[in-house]
């Protein structure tokens, strides 16, 4: 097999994977706004597949139900029909979950055909695209679930093996590396005559940035170090909030991070929900912080006299990194202590929040087409983050990767560091 078919397969059947242990009225649920069933992520990325590869690119392919082409549609609104809103997903009965994974079968199959007659460089292009995609859905369905599982009243575990013992690692203090700045590149170069040489649109053009000396801290924000910053009340301290921030900790009664709950049995008062069940805090005080809104992020740099770091900023640094970190590859599902070397926990545990706003790049230009409404069209009120988290595939970051959401979010694996 080729390797991009060697690829296809893989991820695919990490898709399954993680999907496995899940009933189909696991799959049904999508308990916020963000989120949406685990039935329809395994529907959807398989949909990607029929529309954009097989119907333009394998002749007489015969798509596996016809109504399926609008139905799991997500936000291709130039495909031409209605699309069901994202928050009737989980009402989608029917088709079954059965239906579903005879779907993925059907295109699975659809696909090795195309791979055993097509050598032509667009079907790779886009294959390798839909692969991407689904690779960023795999890391949709662990929060999603997570969030169902924390919002269900028996709070039942996604999996049961416990998270590995940390206790007694020496975590580094806190501390500062400096870069002088200057005349830097960031973004991606592409190799235009390689078809599985892959990147998004919005991480080109390559083109070069002005940085003045700036300082990073060596590792992720811990859980004891923002749990001080909760203490000092700073949740009620109007002076540390952007305005949006402030009305929204107000308004939707914030405390403390997502997944985190008063539990008096624990040293700390407070509990955390991971994908292997519950924990007290003082289990994982030296693990990052995760699941923290921008404002929250923003809030304890300024509250720390510090700041979050640009996106150029974090960029530099970890292209002098080795791209290496707790991804979904290690198994953990759940963030993980620092170590003490150097600069560290670029990649994994947590996207980091930085100061920088979701625009395109100087020169900027979406993929035509349908495909081109894959990122462009998201470039309005959302903030970047960099690095992958503790449940993102580990073949799918790169130092270029934009990640991007809204400055409220918090159901992902979300997390802070800090610069000065």
């Amino acid at each position: 097999m080729s390797t991009l078919e060697l690829k296809y397969k893989a991820v695919r059947s990490t898709t399954h994977s993680l999907a496995a242990s899940l009933s189909a009225e696991d799959q049904m649920v999508q308990t916020c706004p963000e989120a949406s069933p685990t039935k329809w992520h395994q529907a959807h990325t398989t949909w990607f597949f029929e529309t954009f590869v097989l119907r333009p690119f394998l002749p007489d392919y015969k798509p596996f139900h016809e109504e399926f082409h609008w139905l799991f549609n997500s936000y291709y609104i130039s495909l031409g029909e209605e699309i069901p809103e994202k928050k009737l997903r989980a009402s989608f009965s029917r088709p079954s979950l059965e239906q579903v994974l005879a779907f993925r079968a059907h295109v699975d199959h659809a696909m090795e055909k195309l791979f055993a007659r097509s050598g032509d460089e667009e079907p790779m292009r886009r294959i390798m695209l839909g692969l991407n995609h689904e690779q960023q859905h795999q890391e949709l369905a662990l929060t999603d679930i997570k969030h169902a599982f924390f919002s269900n009243p028996l709070r039942p575990s996604y999996r049961s093996a416990p998270l590995a013992e940390e206790r007694g690692h020496l975590v580094p203090k806190l501390s500062w590396h400096s870069f002088n700045g200057g005349l830097i590149e960031i973004g991606y170069l592409p190799r235009t005559g390689n078809p599985l040489d892959f990147c998004f649109d919005n991480e080109t053009p390559r083109h070069r940035v002005y940085l003045r000396p700036f300082q990073i801290a060596n590792r992720n924000v811990t859980c004891r170090e923002y749990l001080e910053f909760m203490l000092d009340d700073a949740y009620t301290c109007p002076g540390l909030w952007l305005s949006d921030g402030w009305e929204t900790v107000t308004q939707a009664g914030w405390e403390a991070p997502l997944y985190w709950e008063r539990d008096a049995s624990d040293e700390t008062g407070w509990r955390i929900f991971t994908l292997s069940g519950w924990y007290g805090l003082s289990a994982l005080l030296d693990t990052p912080v995760c699941h923290i809104s921008f404002f929250e992020a923003d809030a304890f740099a300024r509250w720390r006299g510090c700041r979050l770091p640009t996106e150029a900023e974090w960029e530099s640094v970890a292209n002098q990194a080795v791209l290496h970190g707790n991804l979904l590859d290690t198994g953990r599902l759940h963030p993980a202590t620092a170590n003490g070397a150097g600069v560290e926990q670029l990649f994994g545990d947590c996207w980091e929040w930085t100061a920088s706003p979701y625009t395109g790049y100087p020169g900027y230009t979406p993929i035509p087409d349908a495909l081109g409404e894959y990122n462009g069209k998201f470039m309005s009120s959302q903030m970047i983050l960099r690095g992958g988290s503790c449940v993102t595939p580990a073949d799918h970051v790169r130092v270029t990767y934009r990640n991007f959401f809204q400055p409220a979010t918090r159901w992902q694996f979300t997390g802070i560091r800090l610069a000065i």
